[in-house]
């Protein structure tokens, strides 16, 4: 209490020494509290980690269905799944499966809408490799709000010419859906087109490779300009016998590099340590 009377006593005594210029430049900066004050209140604060946020972003594996609880090597990936056996979040037994038509992983039926073509379906042999095998999604994966996973991905850049020869080699198949995550009719255990539903060539279902991409599985993917080995984009191909290139790529969009720009940064932690001064 005492210092407390000390400092006022001293402050009052500053104030009564000042020339009537600096007595009119203190004035001044207490006018200016009123409206700085309810400013700073709404200055965006900074961002908060959002509550279960992933820790890391790299060599990780979703919280799904099928996926291990971390990657590391299965030398038996089966098939197309090969590339991933260096470090894989995929068991031997789901890579072999991943190549099954309405396989015990999702009982999902390729050919609903008839025979998909061999060089077609191979596409979605690939793209369930990537999703069940790859430990190199961590900056895509969001939080799912389904029964059956916890965790899926969104909006991971694949590169063009995966995405282009996906729509070349499928746009004369057929299928009844646009968006086949959602709307099939389940109840023999499997997917088959909903009420109403005709199928039609992938051409006039989704209209580019962009669409084929981004709109097949809600979002999953997105279509870039980026090509393979620029290091910007994740491959669905690539060689068994190299090094896995989406490390690279996953690594480069962790540390922010790719990622779109946010809202600006909120100056209220440089901007308080001011107001002692306004107050003098």
């Amino acid at each position: 209490m005492r210092a407390v009377t000390l400092r006022a006593r001293g402050h009052r005594r500053r104030v009564a020494q000042a020339t009537p210029t600096t007595r009119q430049a203190m004035a001044a900066r207490r006018a200016l509290l009123p409206a700085l004050l309810p400013a700073l209140l709404l200055l965006p604060a900074p961002p908060l980690r959002a509550a279960g946020a992933r820790p890391s972003l790299l060599n990780v594996c979703m919280d799904a269905k099928h996926h291990k609880r971390q990657p590391g090597p299965e030398g038996l990936l089966y098939g197309q799944c090969t590339p991933w056996r260096d470090n894989a979040c995929c068991t031997a037994e789901t890579s072999a499966a991943a190549h099954d038509d309405r396989s015990y992983l999702y009982g999902f039926d390729w050919d609903h809408c008839g025979a998909l073509p061999a060089r077609c379906k191979r596409h979605f042999v690939q793209d369930t490799c990537l999703y069940e095998c790859s430990p190199n999604l961590g900056p895509w994966i969001d939080q799912a709000d389904t029964s059956w996973r916890k965790e899926r991905i969104r909006d991971v850049p694949l590169c063009r010419e995966d995405c282009e020869q996906w729509w070349q080699d499928c746009r004369d198949a057929l299928t009844c859906k646009r968006n086949w995550h959602t709307g099939w009719n389940w109840t023999s255990g499997t997917n088959v087109c909903p009420r109403g539903a005709t199928c039609r060539r992938f051409e006039q279902v989704f209209g580019t490779a962009a669409r084929l991409c981004e709109d097949i599985w809600s979002g999953s993917y997105r279509y870039t300009e980026h090509r393979r080995g620029s290091g910007r984009c994740i491959q669905m191909w690539f060689d068994a016998g190299g090094p896995n290139p989406n490390a690279a790529v996953a690594e480069y969009y962790a540390r922010g590099a790719g990622a779109a720009p946010g809202p600006p940064a909120s100056p209220l932690p440089l901007l308080l340590p001011l107001l002692p001064l306004l107050l003098r």
